[in-house]
């Protein structure tokens, strides 16, 4: 992977200055699931978190994202 994998909210963050794709997307993945549990939080606290209704995604774009969180999340236990 070309991008590490990020360990605070700034790191992710700051990829926002790199050019999307899909090692990218990836690395963002794995540091979002790294740092929720690092909070000591579940899969379940973070799939409530991206079901929650925002400006940002539409409803389904939010359950294709906690399903998508969800498998990644599997993949690192």
């Amino acid at each position: 992977m070309n991008y590490p994998i990020p360990d605070s909210p700034q790191d992710i963050l700051a990829l926002q200055q790199k050019p999307i794709d899909e090692e990218l997307v990836a690395s963002a993945i794995a540091g979002v699931i790294k740092i929720v549990r690092s909070q000591g939080k579940s899969l379940d606290d973070l799939t409530a978190q991206i079901l929650e209704d925002d400006q940002l995604l539409d409803r389904q774009q939010r359950r294709w994202l906690s399903q998508l969180l969800a498998q990644a999340w599997e993949s690192f236990t």
